[in-house]
């Protein structure tokens, strides 16, 4: 168990610390169950409620709130508690984290020809294929398959079973959660004479660096050009994209959302749990998709979008749907209309 002064983290992280140095911090948790050795923290002040009954040590609050707090308890003080908290959650981590240990495991099996640098860690019954590079300070877990050719920046760490498949690349400071498949087969097929012709998938998967990927979610390599995740890039768990996707820098999308092929989605989109993106279509810079959605045309403009329409037949769907999105304008001349009657 962690056993930290407040002082020290108030010292690590920064921020106004209003109370007793010295006083002993042992977990970083919510309001509502706080214990008297608690750090929490409160960034939407429709909660300030809970301060009343929380026995939190201290509270990570904005200078609004700070005397709110300091009635029951002390108080960092910081313009943005959210993001003090995720900092304070970092710091909280590289503690109790168990510390790498560089070296590669004996039941590991690497290729002659990769390279893998001597301050990494490579874990038990991974393997690492011919040519593949493994960078400063990566860590490998065990049961990881990296292919030939494939390779991982520095202080990037693959959890268990994770699978980088040949030629794809992952850059510096990743994180890759278990059962990713990074580099499967996009699905490309011909149909010929009833029957499906595989195309053979001739790109890679290219990651930038800072990029967080979810427990069995799966990238496909491009057919021919690669799939590209830029830099920041953060992904929940059991999510699909398909090949030849381009997301630009610092988009997030939460769990079980479905990119078709070809898509590309700009910088700093985010999209909902449950949504799909059609294969082939744009998403500009700053599109937000609301959870379940259905993308069905390209979007050209930043904000916030919503939306799924029912299963239909496909041709009585399309003229439903370009009716639908004339509503609006029906309504109002509808209205002009009658204001015009007697």
């Amino acid at each position: 168990m962690i056993d930290a002064a407040l002082g020290d983290i108030a010292e690590a992280l920064g921020g106004e610390l209003i109370g007793d140095p010295a006083l002993r911090i042992t977990r970083i948790g919510p309001l509502e169950s706080a214990t008297p050795s608690t750090l929490s923290f409160l960034s939407n002040p429709r909660y300030e409620s809970q301060l009343a009954a929380t026995q939190a040590a201290c509270v990570i609050v904005a200078p609004p709130l700070r005397e709110a707090v300091l009635a029951r308890s002390a108080a960092l003080v910081t313009p943005d508690p959210y993001l003090y908290f995720a900092r304070a959650t970092q710091w909280w981590a590289a503690r109790v984290r168990h510390p790498m240990v560089a070296g590669v495991h004996e039941s590991a099996l690497v290729d002659g020809t990769a390279q893998v640098d001597a301050s990494a860690c490579v874990g038990p019954l991974t393997v690492i294929g011919a040519g593949a590079m493994v960078g400063a300070h990566a860590e490998i877990g065990s049961h990881c398959m990296i292919e030939a050719g494939a390779s991982v920046g520095a202080s990037t760490r693959l959890a268990p079973r994770v699978t980088l498949g040949a030629a794809c690349h992952i850059g510096a400071r990743g994180i890759v959660h278990s059962g990713a498949v990074i580099g499967a087969d996009g699905f490309g097929f011909a149909l010929h004479e009833g029957s499906w012709v595989k195309i053979e998938q001739l790109g890679a998967v290219r990651i930038g660096d800072d990029v967080e990927i979810g427990a069995n979610t799966c990238i496909d390599r491009g057919a021919l050009d690669d799939t590209v995740i830029e830099d920041g890039v953060k992904l929940d768990n059991l999510i699909q994209i398909g090949h030849n996707v381009h997301i630009g820098a610092h988009t997030a999308m939460a769990g079980c959302v479905g990119v078709a092929g070809s898509a590309r989605i700009g910088a700093h989109c985010s999209v909902g749990g449950g949504a799909v993106i059609l294969g082939h279509l744009r998403l500009a810079d700053h599109v937000h998709i609301s959870a379940a959605s259905v993308v069905t045309r390209s979007i050209n403009e930043p904000g916030h979008y919503s939306g799924v329409f029912p299963i239909d037949d496909n041709a009585a769907w399309e003229k439903n749907a370009a009716t639908l999105r004339q509503l609006h304008a029906l309504r109002e001349r509808l209205r002009a209309l009658e204001k015009k009657s007697p």
